[in-house]
């Protein structure tokens, strides 16, 4: 609209009828009197003759003066207009374009997908839309500069450009985002896949910036106005063509990085799927969905129930019941583990109060909570909060968390074992941890992978790696705890390694708190009149910074 307005005013300038009409009528008039003066001035100063008229003399300089103006005028506007002119166009470039690279932006490329879409459907091609991102592109302008960063960019740009076909349009989107839409034959899309590996193969020569070298891969998502039934209408508006292949680029992103996709529907619906369970999950922790289910643990010799293991379950009103397994991980991600790890941990410092003194309590640590220096405060301040005694606790920190910041993590188990908290290292052997760790590390438990104990299952199987974790814990003298305890020959075989403690649904499954309470009822394990007191009621000011994270995968 705006542009059309300023077409419209130049028009209009161009047309000017005041300097128009000033220049026609002083031409009549310069005609009229020159056609009287000039011959009675020419007379009087050849032939003696009378002197003209000096009435019309003013008025033939008058006229002069007037051609003079309206020329100049008219020469001033049509460089006026010239200049607007020029500066619509570089304002019309700069409003489509990006500045940096200088391809098209994100607003010019869904008009040029649009009129490229017609003109290739016209002929009856379809149109490749390809999202590119880099991989890690922050840690670029993190180690070297966002001036190397933008040298960078530039360089990709040279790189794409130099492998697309002349009817391709080119954008950077924003950031460190691409795309380029592109006609092909529907009937042969391999063209496609052989611009994306040609484009790969560019990508993996490091690019030399200011002497340094920098590898940088990308990841690629497609899609297309044609499906497997020919065209698609839906697919077609530049909009949707945009939304999915990068839903495709996505795709390749979680699949790994460094590699290309084209849009599947499957995609977009788990992509569906992953919104409604964010949704989901931020409804849930208002609504108290989230509860603690219980996994007994149990002397092996004797059978004996000696703690439980708190795991997290969703009960959700929308979805019914989601494992753990695909919301904890999405809750960290959304940065909800805290709170719903402090709705989590409240219930099972209650439930467990009423258990008897004997029995313990255990809760995993993920990676994300041992990233707060402040985290065993606060979990010992819950402690408070709910007078659970701190020596019933025990605290499963998982191989994984080590290798990301021993030292934070020495601090953190060195807080709590001060104030009475065991802590046992989780899934020994599938992570990260070494002899030296586990020397200096000062952990109360080991407790070995449900994977190496399933191998127990068959007899006739060997059990080298048990036997092995179980030397090493008495090597070091660390109790251990075997998971995945699910038949009798698994129970017979660690029996015969020694004195252990078990978990698996040999025993039983997960059960609620009141489950748990039932059992214990029956088992004689409910804590004594006088032993369970009432929590220590702190104001909610206190409480409010409290934001420990513990959840079960």
């Amino acid at each position: 609209m705006e542009s059309r307005t300023a077409k419209d005013t130049l028009g209009k300038a161009e047309r000017d009828m005041v300097a128009l009409g000033i220049a026609t009528a002083a031409i009549i008039l310069f005609v009229a009197t020159g056609g009287s003066v000039l011959p009675s001035a020419i007379n009087a100063v050849f032939f003696d003759g009378k002197a003209p008229d000096y009435l019309l003399v003013n008025a033939l300089l008058l006229n002069i003066v007037l051609i003079i103006f309206g020329w100049r005028r008219y020469r001033e506007l049509q460089q006026e207009i010239a200049e607007r002119r020029r500066a619509e166009e570089l304002a019309r470039e700069l409003a489509e374009t990006d500045p940096l690279t200088n391809c098209l932006n994100r607003r010019s490329m869904l008009t040029a997908t649009d009129a490229l879409r017609a003109r290739a459907n016209a002929r009856g091609y379809a149109v490749a839309y390809c999202m590119i991102d880099l991989d890690n592109f922050k840690q670029i302008n993190d180690m070297y500069g966002h001036s190397v960063g933008d040298a960078v960019l530039v360089a990709i740009t040279r790189r794409i450009i130099g492998e697309l076909p002349k009817e391709a349009h080119l954008a950077r989107l924003g950031g460190d985002e691409f795309a380029f839409v592109t006609p092909f034959d529907p009937s042969n899309r391999d063209r496609i896949d052989d611009l994306i590996i040609r484009l790969y193969e560019r990508m993996s020569l490091p690019f030399e910036v200011n002497g340094i070298s920098i590898d940088a891969t990308v990841s690629i998502g497609v899609s297309s106005d044609h499906d497997e039934h020919g065209f698609n209408p839906v697919l077609a508006d530049s909009d949707a063509l945009m939304q999915r292949a990068d839903i495709a680029m996505y795709n390749a992103k979680k699949q790994g990085k460094n590699r290309y996709f084209w849009f599947e529907q499957t995609m977009e619906n788990e992509l569906r799927f992953r919104n409604e369970l964010e949704l989901g999950i931020r409804r849930g922790v208002v609504n108290g969905e989230f509860v603690p289910f219980y996994e007994q643990q149990v002397d092996i010799e004797t059978g004996e129930i000696v703690g439980f293991e708190m795991l997290a379950r969703w009960r959700s009103e929308q979805m019914g019941v989601v494992s753990p397994e695909i919301f904890i991980p999405i809750a960290e991600e959304i940065g909800l583990i805290t709170e719903l790890s402090d709705q989590l941990m409240e219930k099972a410092f209650r439930d467990a109060r009423s258990w008897d003194n004997s029995i313990t309590l255990a809760i995993n640590i993920s990676p994300v909570q041992l990233r707060d220096p402040w985290f065993a405060q606060k979990l010992l301040k819950m402690l408070v909060k709910h007078n659970f005694p701190a020596h019933r606790l025990e605290v499963e920190v998982t191989e994984s968390c080590l290798h990301e910041n021993v030292g934070m993590v020495r601090s953190i188990i060195t807080s709590l074992r001060n104030q009475g908290v065991r802590v046992s290292l989780d899934d020994f052997g599938t992570g990260y941890s070494s002899l030296e760790q586990l020397r200096t590390l000062p952990f109360d438990r080991l407790k070995i992978d449900r994977s190496f104990v399933q191998e127990l299952k068959n007899p006739n199987r060997n059990s080298k790696i048990v036997d092995a974790i179980v030397s090493l814990g008495r090597g070091l003298e660390l109790p251990l705890t075997a998971e995945g305890i699910e038949d009798e020959d698994i129970l017979l075989a660690l029996r015969s390694m020694g004195k252990l403690k078990g978990q698996g649904y040999l025993y039983g499954k997960p059960e609620s708190g009141e489950e748990v309470l039932q059992r214990l009822a029956i088992a004689g394990k409910l804590a004594k009149e006088g032993d369970a007191q009432e929590p220590r009621q702190e104001p909610e000011a206190d409480t409010s910074d409290d934001r420990p994270r513990a959840a079960e995968r």
